[in-house]
């Protein structure tokens, strides 16, 4: 019966979901759903294009904000570059 199959496949995608759910975060999910329909290859790199974009903006911030919070200066990274400050075994 057709019904029956249905409802089994139903079922079925439900308990995976619930599994899903308590296996990956609120972002992987929202990621899954994103990519719960068909994606043509150009659409999967611009969308991986996007997430490196955010990530990597969001790392600037996080290391300006803890720059800030240290006082470093630019004078300090130059001199930092300038420095050796590999510790001898």
């Amino acid at each position: 019966m057709p019904g029956k199959q249905f409802a089994k496949q139903i079922i079925f995608r439900i308990i995976n979901l619930k599994i899903m759910e308590a296996a990956l975060n609120n972002t992987q999910l929202e990621i899954l759903k994103l990519f719960s329909t068909n994606q043509s290859e150009e659409d999967l790199k611009e969308i991986k294009s996007l997430l490196v974009a955010y990530l990597s903006d969001k790392v600037v911030r996080e290391a300006d904000k803890a720059a800030d919070a240290k006082c470093y200066t630019q004078q300090t990274f130059e001199k930092w570059k300038m420095e050796h400050f590999r510790k001898s075994a």
